[in-house]
């Protein structure tokens, strides 16, 4: 069993944790689960710096487990890239540049690099632990979340957009996934793994598409270069999925999805749902105009656009736009 207080895998006879000498529960029956050959290898390839406690879950380039810091007790996250992707040199290369580019943005709503390091097959990034889940886990136990929380959502993500987008750095894969919370809600954008940034060469060749296809931009589906207003056009699917549970588009293959980014209008969000404000959903349009030059320009007038809007609304919700309004959203 996985001791409790360190995370050491012991066999289920041990009275005591081997690593840390603590009681392990007694148990009815022999555990049926074996250990974790990755996190056994993430251990040695640590060391004693972190205390890995368990597995939290997986993505499409790496597995998730919760940590901490051998002698701070703080919480982390380390990112292990599948071992099946970092056979592949171009991966390993695309994980490490998510280090790379996040660990030159120092912002309060971008996920922060700790550390970062390579062992054998093992490829890892250390990382701030979000208690507040991402904005996929409130999705999917809310489905929709209110025009203020959407848009004050929506303003923090662009705020730390305009910073990258100003130092060069293009995120590329804008999604509820990669929107993490703290305790107070606050927003930290994470997985720059396909960024692009001008301190970097291209990792792939033209006219190949990369992102995630219900988030892509128009030009991003066409495989074409992208700039800032790509990531804009990826908040305003994600205003669009906050206030009606679902993207504007959706097709039987990622093929089919890109086709209507391309060519298919969306239906504005008030037209779906005549509970959402005309603002808004203004603003929302404006987002996922089909050509760059008809969307914002910076993070920034997209995140006062919708300071704005939240500080029409008042009342109850003026926690809300207080939130978003102290937030920087003009450049320094």
């Amino acid at each position: 069993m996985f001791c409790p207080d360190c995370g050491t895998w012991n066999r289920a006879a041990a009275a005591t944790c081997t690593r840390c000498g603590t009681r392990l529960p007694d148990v009815a029956a022999p555990p049926l689960d074996v250990p974790d050959e990755e996190l056994r290898e993430l251990r040695a390839a640590t060391g004693n710096r972190y205390t890995i406690v368990k597995r939290l879950g997986s993505g499409g380039m790496a597995h998730v487990y919760l940590a901490r810091h051998a002698l701070l007790g703080r919480p982390l996250v380390i990112k292990v890239l599948h071992r099946s992707l970092s056979q592949e040199p171009e991966m390993r290369e695309r994980f490490r540049r998510e280090a790379e580019a996040a660990s030159r943005l120092v912002h309060p709503y971008i996920c922060a690099i700790a550390d970062m390091g390579t062992s054998g097959h093992i490829e890892y990034l250390v990382m701030p632990y979000y208690a507040g889940g991402s904005l996929a886990d409130l999705l999917s136990r809310r489905k929709t979340v209110g025009a203020t929380t959407a848009a004050a959502v929506a303003a923090q993500v662009a705020t730390g957009l305009d910073y990258a987008h100003r130092r060069g750095v293009i995120h590329r894969d804008i999604k509820p996934d990669n929107i993490l919370f703290d305790e107070d809600g606050n927003v930290a954008l994470t997985d720059f793994g396909i960024a692009t940034a001008r301190f970097h060469g291209r990792l792939t060749a033209s006219g190949r598409a990369m992102g995630t296809p219900h988030y892509m931009s128009p030009e991003q589906a066409m495989g074409r270069l992208v700039d800032g207003r790509s990531d804009l056009y990826a908040v305003g699917l994600l205003l669009y999925e906050m206030l009606l549970g679902h993207p504007p588009f959706d097709g039987e293959d990622s093929y089919a999805v890109g086709y209507k980014h391309v060519h298919e209008a969306p239906v504005a969000p008030d037209q779906v749902d005549t509970r959402v404000p005309p603002v808004l959903s203004a603003i929302v349009m404006k987002c996922l105009a089909k050509q760059p030059a008809d969307r914002y320009d910076r993070g920034f007038e997209l995140g006062d656009a919708l300071v704005q809007f939240l500080a029409t609304v008042g009342g109850a919700d003026h926690r809300t736009a207080r939130t978003a309004r102290v937030s920087g959203l003009t450049p320094f």
